[in-house]
């Protein structure tokens, strides 16, 4: 960012304008982490903000201060309708493509409110006035660390604004075990614990406050639907609405699992098919723990992205069709999966 866009920002929320802050559909820790983050150092200004979320968010999440106050699209649209059309100034946080917010995209996109993306998700679409973008940040959490600073107002982070972003740091970066994790990183969570996080209870509060039924499915995701491919060094998990819907499934329930396979030793790629409610098609998020690069895999064959080594993807196909798709493809890619195999010579 430059200066002039800093005094820009700073103009709007020292004069206590309205700001709404917008995250991406099925919000994840680093979503609602870094969106109620911001929120809080607004409120140090006495800004009047609202922060708005497409659809609901995991019950393990709900701890964080002040996430009684998002709005919940799915569930009042009027309410967020109306904040972005009020707002003076709107952050999207987490989310580098309009299509991301679903039907909020239309609304952000036709407000005359300066418009500032704050993300680290690459080839950011071209909808915001002013962009603060890094891929070389393990989170967005980490990228709002970074904005309070480069305002000169690291001074102002409560503990309510240290614990939402630390926690946002440690859900994005697998408890600070992924690639992504950098020395950088380990500082900003550093001050973060000096500024009054408590990591050892933010741990607690995310990774050990499951429901039974959750850890259940789990237990059932490895036990009978976890398949291991040797031949690609790639491990898959499916889970149909039924089977979903025999655990009583909530969002966020399946946070993680796609990792899982990833644990096994030799592989490299991963990936999770859950069938959508009402026929609508198959979620699907892929990891990788090398440098095959998930996000290319995503947006060229299921319209997806992501990062390098996460993102995400959908398919209209059926979930038998998707995974026929999915095997098929990974013959295309079996001399990528296997960097060590020397390509056949014909």
């Amino acid at each position: 960012m430059t200066n002039s866009e800093i005094s820009a920002i700073a103009k709007i929320i020292t004069e206590k304008a309205k700001i709404a802050i917008v995250m991406h559909k099925s919000p994840d820790g680093d979503a609602i982490g870094s969106s109620l983050g911001l929120h809080h150092f607004f409120q140090t200004f006495k800004a009047k903000t609202s922060v708005i979320s497409p659809n609901s968010y995991p019950d393990f999440l709900r701890w964080m201060p002040g996430s009684s106050k998002i709005i919940d699209y799915s569930k009042d649209s009027k309410a967020a309708t109306n904040a972005l059309s009020r707002a003076e100034l709107i952050v999207c946080l987490d989310f580098n493509a309009l299509k991301r917010i679903e039907k909020l995209g239309k609304t952000v996109a036709k407000s005359k409110a300066l418009k500032l993306l704050i993300d680290h998700h690459p080839q950011p679409e071209d909808f915001a006035d002013i962009l603060f973008h890094s891929t070389h940040a393990s989170s967005t959490a980490e990228l709002i660390f970074d904005f309070i600073d480069l305002m000169g107002e690291k001074r102002r982070i409560n503990k309510s604004i240290a614990s939402c972003l630390y926690a946002g740091i440690m859900t994005d970066t697998g408890s600070f075990r992924f690639s992504s994790t950098t020395e950088h990183t380990h500082r900003v969570a550093a001050e973060l614990l000096e500024k009054g996080a408590d990591g050892a209870k933010i741990h607690q509060l995310i990774e050990d406050n499951n429901r039974e039924v959750r850890m259940r499915l789990f237990g059932y995701s490895l036990l009978e639907k976890m398949k291991i491919l040797r031949e690609y060094r790639t491990g898959y998990i499916t889970l149909t609405q039924s089977e979903l819907k025999q655990f009583d499934y909530k969002d966020g329930d399946t946070e993680g699992f796609v990792n899982q396979p990833l644990s096994v030793k030799g592989m490299v790629f991963s990936a999770l098919f859950t069938e959508k409610d009402g026929n609508e098609g198959i979620k699907i998020s892929f990891r990788s723990n090398t440098d095959f690069d998930v996000n290319l895999f995503a947006r060229k064959h299921f319209d997806g992205g992501g990062h390098l080594n996460a993102a995400g993807g959908n398919s209209r196909l059926s979930m038998d069709e998707t995974i026929m798709k999915f095997i098929g493809l990974l013959k295309e890619y079996k001399n990528e999966l296997n960097p060590d195999i020397k390509p056949d010579r014909h």
